[in-house]
């Protein structure tokens, strides 16, 4: 590999975190079961333990996105317990995920509720997550909605416009001065008729609403099939309304498969967009959400953290304006041939000699097996697993 190549890589690589979410580490199942896993985390400290070992041996992953429910039930309280966690593992909290889909009262929607008492609740949930961001030092509060409807005529979907944009505004106007709420979209599930907030578009105009520290977070599973994800995120870059991801990959719609498992292709092309973008792209934030089920949770991070990794690389071989050339001069063999061999490109030794230089695992998925990691919590944490309720995470 040529000289620069490597230099280009080496520049990328040093700045590119990724963020890997707790629940990724717990057991977790399908609308049919819960299957369980020896050496899943069964605590909120178990999955800083996790968070931290893959910190460890791949060095890109200093913060681990939080659940509010899930690993801070109690709250405000729980700061100095999560705290400690951070001193502990080495990884600190990273964005703040408040959950407004699991409460029974949620049946019917939770900020675009009809009912005025459901939808206050729902505020004041996704008001304690503000103020545990900030008590956590947390730049990003990102907001999921399950809300929708699944027959027509059930619901106004106008009027639930409304009720959305009256809590985001509240919401935006409680955040600190170093935080920003992260507005995600999905076109279906777990509503199948309509869903409140289906697709960039209406992501968009809900965060412009708000104001200047709310953004949009685009999941790559959240997209119909052959939707051209990359375009949707030229176009929040040129609008300056992307804040942030959750990668995974599908085959069919929000898979929750391992990075690059499916179409690898599509993650360069997304990382491309980015790199490319004039305009600074360093404070977008990159996530990964997954939830696996028949993979080992800590193989399965690994493999995606060092997929993001890999495919950032290609991306980051690019020489734009070499590529801008070729655009401008519609040679459109060239400039597909060119952008194709980034793709194609083994950045794989590169990245290992990045990763020897910088003291870490040349190949951390085989040292993750050849420490032992997993099957010591596996003998800790069996017993926890197999009496374990069928909780989600």
């Amino acid at each position: 590999m040529k000289d620069q190549n490597i230099e280009r890589i080496d520049k990328a690589l040093d700045q590119f975190r990724i963020e890997i979410p707790s629940w990724g580490f717990a057991n977790t199942g399908t609308r049919f079961g819960k299957f369980i896993q020896d050496a899943a985390a069964t605590t909120t400290a178990e999955k800083f333990a996790d968070a931290g070992e893959v910190f460890r041996l791949t060095g890109i992953t200093p913060t681990v996105a939080l659940h509010v429910l899930w690993d801070m039930p109690n709250g405000l309280d729980d700061i100095p317990v999560i705290r400690a966690l951070e001193r502990e593992h080495g990884v600190r909290a990273g964005s703040i995920n408040p959950n407004l889909f699991q409460s029974q009262e949620y049946k019917f929607g939770s900020i675009a509720s009809p009912s005025a008492e459901i939808r206050q609740q729902a505020l004041q949930h996704i008001l304690d997550s503000v103020e545990i961001g900030k008590a956590l030092e947390s730049r990003d509060v990102s907001l999921w909605i399950a809300d929708g409807s699944n027959y027509p005529g059930t619901q106004s979907i106008r009027r639930r416009i409304g009720w959305m944009e009256e809590v985001f505004a509240a919401t935006h106007a409680a955040l600190g001065p170093n935080q920003r709420m992260l507005i995600e979209y999905k076109p279906f599930e777990p509503a199948f008729y309509h869903t409140d907030i289906a697709d960039w578009g209406m992501a968009v105009l809900l965060a412009r609403h708000c104001g200047p520290k709310a953004k949009v977070l685009v999941d790559t599973g959240h997209h119909y099939q052959s939707a051209n994800i990359e375009q949707i995120v030229a176009w929040l870059l040129h609008s300056g309304e992307l804040g942030g991801f959750h990668f995974n990959d599908r085959k069919y719609a929000d898979d929750d498969l391992t990075l690059g498992s499916i179409d690898p292709y599509q993650l360069f092309r997304i990382f491309a967009e980015i790199l490319s973008a004039p305009n600074d792209s360093s404070d977008i934030a990159f996530m990964i959400d997954q939830s696996h089920n028949l993979k080992g949770k800590m193989e399965a991070m690994i493999q995606s953290v060092v997929a993001a990794q890999e495919l950032y690389a290609r991306a980051a071989l690019i020489d734009f304006d070499r590529l801008g050339e070729l655009q401008d001069a519609c040679r459109l063999v060239e400039a597909e041939e060119y952008f194709r061999s980034a793709f194609w490109t083994d950045v794989r030794p590169a990245i290992r000699a990045w990763r020897e230089r910088r003291g870490l695992a040349p190949d951390p998925l085989r040292e993750l097996a050849a420490s032992g990691y997993v099957e010591r919590m596996g003998g800790e944490r069996r017993e926890r697993n197999r009496q374990s309720t069928a909780t989600y995470a």
